[in-house]
This record gives C-alpha cells, structure tokens and sequence, in this order.
C-alpha cells in the first residue's frame, strides 16, 4: 500500500539525498518524474509531442527506475494499483487528502463531497479540493478520480482533456466502434 511519508522538513541532520529526474513518453505527453531515495516527489506532465527533441529518451537513475517501470505498466493496462514509496511536499491536511485519494479503487471515482465526508469534516469540502489540485504525483495518486458530485469531470491540474482520458483509460466498460 501507498503510503506518504510525513516526515518534517528539517528534522533530521542528515544529509538530504541527491533529487533525481527521469522524462517518459505517455500518451498523454512527456511525463518528468522526481525523487530520491527517500520516494517518489513529484510527476509533471508536459504538453510537448512525443517525438520530438525532449521525448524522454534519457536514461533513468537507479531510484526512479521502478516508479518509471510502474508508472510504463499502468499506462500498458497491465497495472492497476502501484507499490512505490511517496515523499511529496504537502501540509499535513494536504498530505491526509493524499492518502484518501489512495483508497480510491482503479476503474471507481468519488466526489469532492464525499472525499470531505471521508475525512470527517463536509464542510471542508473546498479544502479538499484545493488539497486535490495540490497534489504532486499525478497518476500514482490518482486526483483524477475525483468528480463534481453531479458526475461533472471539474478541476484536474493536468486539463480536463488528461482528466477524462485516465477515467476512460480505468473505466471497465470500453466503448467499441461501430464500423
């Protein structure tokens, strides 16, 4: 199970590890993962072409190497839950939005309200939502699964176009083709 560490800044004297990058063609555009060895910080994805200059040919450090394997899996249909360690930046409320996300089962969506609800508090629904868009590790923590409490597809940092694509891409009924 995914879990984040909570781990505050600062409080040990130890050297911080060395924060490494690694660039990953998806379908959806060039993907950068970070982290270190302490976990997986952060996934950006950019809106570049795959094929071009920047297409994630490089290659991928030691610490990142499984996220990039878990994170190929996923988008290859094969992986449906991921087993990493997280290391996110976040607040500690942020942190417990984060960890709600990972109760959300693959191919399942919730809403805003009922994510607050979950946490005890459906007042904080706003809240949530901002903690929502804050997150840091698209895909691995999957924001995406969550929808206005109409079924609207709202708010998704990516753009509501990835939004819609990583439902479809969950979603255990696959639309077929007429002709």
């Amino acid at each position: 199970m995914l879990v984040f560490s909570f781990q505050k800044e600062g409080s040990d004297n130890q050297t911080m590890p060395t924060m490494e990058s690694a660039r990953i063609k998806t379908p959806l555009g060039i993907a950068i993962l970070q982290g270190d060895a302490k976990g997986l910080s952060a996934i950006t994805v950019l809106d570049a072409k795959i094929g071009n200059e920047e297409d994630g040919d490089e290659t991928v450090p030691e610490v990142l190497k499984d996220a990039v394997c878990q994170i190929q899996e996923y988008f290859d249909g094969i992986r449906k839950v991921f087993d990493l360690e997280l290391n996110a930046d976040g607040t500690d409320f942020q942190k417990r939005v984060w960890q709600a996300l990972l109760e959300i089962s693959y191919g399942k969506t919730t809403s805003y309200l009922e994510l607050s609800k979950s946490l005890g508090d459906v007042k904080a629904v706003r809240a949530v939502a901002a903690a929502n868009g804050k997150n840091p590790l698209w895909i691995v923590v999957p924001c995406h699964r969550v929808i206005g409490s109409d079924g609207s597809l709202t708010g998704y940092a990516g753009g509501l176009h990835r939004k819609k694509w990583l439902l479809e891409h969950e979603s255990p009924v696959k639309q077929q083709s007429l002709f």
